[in-house]
């Protein structure tokens, strides 16, 4: 089923989720950074978006171990997105 959406018509979709998400900035607690599968479940977008965000640059994150930690900084500029 290919479905035709104008970009205009998702743009109030796209800014309700964003709405959400920057409300829950509070459960961001007084931690400093969590592993990439938190802080995706933290933003409300699953792993892959998170890890291919950071893959392409558009987020920061450090590597320890095997895994990403992710700074509470770099958590909320992705939220609030490019200026």
């Amino acid at each position: 089923m290919k479905i035709d959406l104008h970009p205009d018509d998702l743009a109030p979709i796209v800014a309700a989720a964003v709405d959400v998400v920057i409300a829950r900035r509070d459960e961001l607690g007084d931690r400093l950074g969590y592993p990439e599968a938190e802080a995706a479940r933290l933003l409300g977008v699953r792993k892959h978006v998170l890890r291919d965000s950071r893959l392409r640059g558009e987020i920061s994150a450090r590597r320890v171990g095997r895994g990403y930690i992710y700074s509470r900084t770099a958590l909320v500029r992705w939220l609030e997105g490019p200026k």
